[in-house]
């Protein structure tokens, strides 16, 4: 039996053993369950993908005089200002759009979003600025503008509403035309099958009954540290579950918030999917302290032993039909069968990124640079998910 406690002390003295969850699943068949719990302190896991319902709380300072912003752009894109005066919320999703004052729409604004922006601050680029204010007797100034940089704003954080999807769907499409979703383009008729979860290396998969992460569980995000703040929305962990306790579909999300002044453009990163719109790849690794065996026997799961559901986004509808489930060996091997039909898979995630997360944060920890944290609560484990449906005494307009 091992504790935070001493886990931590064996990191300060920098005598803590550390696993990627890879090298843990490359390692348990040959030297067994128990041998691996009793050489390892911690499992690293990692990911790397897009996770749109992410966001920036900033926080710039008072003007002279004083400014009370309603309505504000950075570098085009529209930041909610419905908080304090000066404070902003940057959504990853905004889109840009054309400013008075800054030229017409070009392809530049078209294509680039509020995760762009986000980057681009993280990265020590220079962000203009315009804000319009509501004129008080404590706020008399009606406009302002600007340029920024991540060095001359007070507050800059990532507050994530939801992250780290425990499982997700398939992609596909069944109909006669293509079409452009949050997963990419699907291409007509079952051209192609995109999955965006990178499978048994992803945090949650490894801590499926969320045991070892709690609201305070320390995390690497986006190449600095940052921490568990709530569950995230849409947390599902009710979803139907394998006998191993993996989920068949979505389940648990995380809500995530940490310091972007400290993150690393290597981690974080904006993007822009074809005919949906902006979003922001975000690499996301938890530490999972080895504290009795069963951490490292379910840390053992591989890709054949978890499944995710193939979904026709064809069908325009919240509930979609299926073609069943498949597993994310099937997923990574490139290829799947629908109906007797082989078709094509390809990941959202960085595989090869997500790994690289789970690397970056065993070396931190190996140098005694990042320690673990006693989760200050349990994450909610009874969640159902609610829908908006027509009820007696709502309207619906459709």
């Amino acid at each position: 039996m091992r504790t935070i406690a001493n886990i931590n002390a064996k990191i300060q003295d920098q005598k803590a053993v550390i696993w990627t969850v890879e090298e843990v699943k490359q390692r348990v068949p040959e030297l067994g369950v128990a041998e691996v719990a009793r050489q390892v302190d911690v499992v690293t896991t990692g990911t790397f993908e897009p996770m749109e319902s992410s966001g920036a709380v900033i926080n710039l300072g008072h003007t002279d005089p004083p400014i009370k912003i309603r309505q504000c752009w950075l570098d085009g894109v529209p930041a909610y200002a419905g908080f304090g005066a000066v404070d902003l919320y940057l959504g990853a999703t905004q889109m840009a759009e054309a400013v008075s004052g800054e030229g017409a729409e070009s392809d530049d604004l078209r294509d680039r979003g509020g995760g762009h922006v986000i980057s681009d601050l993280i990265a020590g680029k220079s962000i203009h600025l315009r804000a319009i204010g509501q004129v008080t007797d404590c706020y008399p100034r009606s406009s302002f503008e600007t340029t920024l940089t991540r060095d001359t704003i007070n507050q800059f954080y990532l507050f994530n509403p939801r992250n780290l999807y425990q499982n997700f769907v398939v992609g596909v499409n069944g109909g006669d035309r293509p079409l452009y979703t949050y997963l990419g383009p699907l291409l007509p008729r079952l051209g192609n099958a995109i999955y965006s979860n990178p499978g048994a290396i992803s945090p949650l998969w490894n801590d499926p009954g969320l045991q070892l992460i709690g609201i305070g569980t320390r995390i690497f995000l986006g190449g600095g540290e940052g921490y568990v703040a709530w569950e995230g929305t849409q947390h599902f962990p009710l979803q139907k579950r394998l006998p191993n306790s993996t989920p068949i579909g979505p389940a648990a999300t995380l809500a995530l918030i940490g310091d972007a002044k400290k993150m690393d453009t290597r981690w974080i990163k904006g993007c822009y999917l074809r005919g949906y719109g902006p979003s922001l790849m975000l690499g996301v690794g938890v530490p999972l302290p080895v504290l009795h065996e069963e951490v490292i026997l379910r840390c053992s799961v591989m890709d054949e032993d978890i499944v995710a559901p193939v979904v026709d986004f064809s069908i325009p509808r919240r509930v979609r039909p299926t073609f069943g489930l498949v597993s994310y060996a099937q997923l990574k091997s490139g290829r799947i069968t629908i109906d007797t039909r082989t078709v094509r898979t390809a990941p959202l995630a960085s595989i090869y990124l997500a790994n690289q997360v789970a690397l970056e944060l065993k070396h931190r920890i190996e140098a005694g640079q990042f320690f673990l944290s006693e989760p200050v609560a349990p994450l909610p484990m009874d969640r159902a998910f609610l829908a908006q449906d027509q009820w007696p005494g709502r309207v619906n307009l459709q």
